[in-house]
């Protein structure tokens, strides 16, 4: 959509500019403590942001010149592995857009169990339930991969919403397709058995945020991980994992499976129960 060349973005260089991380320590924490930890190269914020795809879901309809526009009020920041990126709780202070590597959004449960709600890779918002309440964020958003990402003032972000009306909707389309995705894992969690789930699963995980990688397709995730997105035993992935790498199916390695064969992967998927 074309801007309105009557609005006045001036303002915009301003409320962008770099401002201090969201805090880590809280009163009431949760049984298990996220810490933002330091890393071999300090959490960065780069002044200039590259150009995302056109094709990613956020910019989707909005022309290049606006997308430009909006870019250009973002700040480049970097996480390294394991950094919590914001705290289940914590007020809205940034809207994140994966540019590169992967994040986790998990909650934990009264006895400190750690449940995963979902992967994000490139393209993704991460924390849109929590952005969408406009209040606390709903769960702990942290970086299993280092990752680039694009950062804005919630401020601006609203305001880019307003002038560009598509940049609303497509927000909407990210947090209905999350929504979809839940559904979906929830019904097979009541509806199939452990193979089927999982298969599904890997398969979800190779579009969201896999990689090609000699090839197969490589995504970083462990055992146990895999084991809490759908609701069984570290001891039953690794036992049907074992299985289907027999087969030629998948490999497990330390923290991450490779997808050697997709086809059989999805005729399991459909046929397992």
């Amino acid at each position: 959509m074309t801007a309105q060349p009557s609005t006045d973005l001036s303002f915009l260089d301003r409320v962008s500019q770099p401002y201090p991380p969201p805090r880590v320590a809280r009163v009431g924490a949760p049984p298990l403590a996220f810490e933002r930890t330091h890393s071999s190269f300090p959490d960065r914020i780069i002044t200039q942001s590259p150009s995302p795809p056109e094709e990613w879901t956020l910019f989707t309809r909005i022309s290049p010149q606006d997308r430009q526009e909006i870019v250009r009020t973002a700040r480049k920041c970097e996480f390294r592995r394991c950094h919590t990126i914001h705290i289940e709780g914590d007020p809205v202070q940034q809207v994140v857009l994966l540019m590169s590597g992967c994040a986790k959004l998990v909650q934990i449960g009264q006895n400190g169990t750690e449940v995963i709600l979902r992967l994000c890779g490139p393209g993704e918002l991460v924390g849109t339930l929590g952005l969408a309440s406009r209040g606390a964020h709903c769960s702990t958003a942290q970086a299993i991969r280092p990752c680039e990402a694009l950062v804005w003032d919630p401020r601006t972000f609203d305001f880019l919403s307003q002038r560009f009306p598509e940049l609303k909707l497509n927000t909407a389309i990210i947090l209905c397709r999350q929504l979809k995705d839940m559904e979906d894992r929830f019904r097979e969690l009541s509806t199939e058995c452990v193979p089927s789930r999982l298969s599904r699963q890997i398969m979800r995980l190779m579009n969201q945020v896999g990689r090609r990688e000699n090839g197969a397709v490589q995504i970083d995730i462990s055992r146990e991980e895999l084991a809490q997105l759908i609701g069984t035993t570290m001891y039953t992935v690794s036992r049907l994992l074992a299985e289907w790498g027999k087969k030629g199916i998948v490999r497990a390695g330390r923290g991450a499976v490779s997808v050697r064969n997709v086809e059989e992967l999805k005729h399991l998927s459909e046929n397992m129960c």
